[in-house]
């Protein structure tokens, strides 16, 4: 080996050996915000939402949807799990606000209003969870067909006004609202 080739493997080497201490110390050493009150630095957000949507959009591709999503008893099925389980962090037809949501980050989408923009990530997403997004795992509490039935609701849900909501919300209740 030449001495400028076994010079220049060293200086790798010791940059690498650097860079690598450098991470040590900044993981363990306490540093970095954890609080959910302090936003994350750009480039750590970036690198979160692209690993996370990479990630959602990679597992989305082996569910199957099924073809009976604007089944209207199904849609109402899921307007009630949504209002049962979703309204704190992602809203509904007439919220602006709630406490829980006020207080998580990052924030959770407003699906009342930006809906989804694909069915089966959104199936994944609502059965397997987000981790340290406050997104838990529904499909460890409900079955496939509770969560499609979320699904079909949440394909529907920005075109509705609140009055439409809670009409829904009645006839899901069987009337009684």
């Amino acid at each position: 080996m030449s001495p400028t080739l076994r010079g220049f493997l060293l200086g790798v080497a010791a940059t690498l050996a650097v860079a690598a201490l450098g991470l040590f110390a900044f993981v363990h050493g306490g540093v970095y915000p954890m609080g959910a009150d302090v936003p994350h630095l750009p480039l750590t957000l970036r690198m979160i939402e692209s690993l996370r949507d990479a990630s959602t959009e990679r597992a989305a591709r082996a569910v199957a949807v099924p073809a009976n999503l604007g089944d209207r008893a199904m849609v109402a099925r899921g307007a009630r799990e949504y209002a049962e389980e979703c309204t704190g962090c992602h809203l509904a037809p007439g919220m602006a606000s709630s406490e829980l949501r006020t207080g998580l980050y990052p924030q959770p989408p407003n699906l009342a209003v930006d809906g989804i923009d694909n069915d089966a990530e959104a199936f994944w997403i609502i059965k397997h969870g987000i981790k340290m997004s406050a997104m838990p795992a529904w499909g460890k509490t409900h079955d496939d067909a509770t969560i499609w039935s979320l699904v079909a609701f949440l394909e529907q849900q920005p075109k509705l006004s609140r009055a439409q909501y809670q009409a829904l919300l009645a006839t899901a209740h069987g009337g009684s609202g």
